[in-house]
């Protein structure tokens, strides 16, 4: 079986390093680039096709959501989940009308995060559980 291949797009050197060692744990998942700003996710995610990107929301330059909307239009067949600390409404809808296929926040278990990219994998979604509450309760007040 092949393997699941993630791009990383976070600013943050440590939380990437932290990033790859979670996912790279399981012997499915292998990472194919590592980036640390927007600008640099989209053209990563064109020349290295992965088959999920994990992407910050906050990143320098192109924003998350900015490079998500890219991806999404540009790079066929890859998915994008987005990692966050902000789990409101705005940034959640934001980041899903961008073309996200899940959305996770940062204080996530570490099996939640390899649970999220699997899924993506799979041609699913995945949200973190309070990500889910706000897409719920906005989707029955509109």
């Amino acid at each position: 079986m092949a393997k699941t291949r993630v791009l990383l797009a976070e600013h943050q050197t440590a939380v990437r390093q932290g990033l790859r060692r979670i996912l790279e744990s399981d012997g499915e998942i292998e990472i194919v680039g590592e980036v640390g700003d927007g600008g640099g996710a989209v053209e990563a995610a064109k020349r290295l096709r992965p088959t999920v990107v994990v992407i910050d929301i906050e990143l320098p330059g192109l924003n998350g959501v900015e490079a998500t909307s890219q991806i999404s239009k540009g790079a066929e067949g890859v998915s994008v989940l987005i990692l966050s600390m902000q789990s409101d409404d705005g940034s959640v809808r934001q980041g899903l009308k961008a073309g996200a296929k899940g959305y996770l926040l940062k204080d996530s278990e570490d099996l939640d995060l390899v649970k999220a990219v699997k899924s993506l994998a799979r041609g699913g979604s995945y949200f973190s559980p309070s990500v889910s509450k706000v897409l719920l309760a906005g989707y029955l007040n509109e």
